[in-house]
């Protein structure tokens, strides 16, 4: 089956989780080795603080890790529109009809200030609706993105129209 648009929106992350892990890894044997330096001539204060230090460090880095694979997927095919997210290992997927799947406008707000757009336009998601099914997209991304994608997913839904 010919795919006629492919997507992938994912956030910007600069280190996966394994790196996370080395990097955690690294940090740990040169923070404990250098608190247990100071452990050995009695002062012991050091190495609690560094391993409280760890800790948080270890906590923050597991929550950064979880979501640093996080990800969106839109898929059209001429007679499917495959729409699937990951969050924190949590796959969710739905199947649209193309034919009756439109991208929807910015929700209507507040006037933003000076800008012509609504408040919420300016950080409003990807809807996509398709015989009562309302599905957002676009979380992981920018707003320029997030307007391009929607061009282009218009267009794409254009062309199967024509090709059916």
């Amino acid at each position: 089956m010919t795919m006629l648009y492919e997507c992938t929106l994912q956030r910007n992350c600069s280190m996966t989780p394994r790196q996370v892990a080395h990097a955690y890894a690294v940090l740990c044997t040169m923070s404990l080795a250098v608190a247990l330096a100071f452990f050995l001539h009695g002062i012991w204060i050091v190495l609690a603080f560094s391993l409280l230090e760890l800790a948080c460090v270890g906590l923050a880095l597991l929550l950064y890790a979880r979501h640093a694979l996080d990800r969106e997927r839109i898929a059209l095919t001429p007679s499917c529109l495959l729409v699937e997210c990951v969050q924190a290992d949590v796959r969710s997927q739905a199947r649209l009809d193309p034919l009756w799947t439109r991208v929807l406008p910015p929700a209507a707000g507040a006037e933003g200030a000076g800008s012509g757009l609504p408040a919420g336009a300016r950080h409003a998601l990807i809807t996509l609706e398709s015989r009562g099914v309302r599905i957002q997209v676009g979380r992981f991304v920018n707003e320029a993105t997030r307007r391009q994608v929607a061009r282009e997913l218009r267009h794409a839904l254009r062309q199967v129209s024509v090709i059916r």
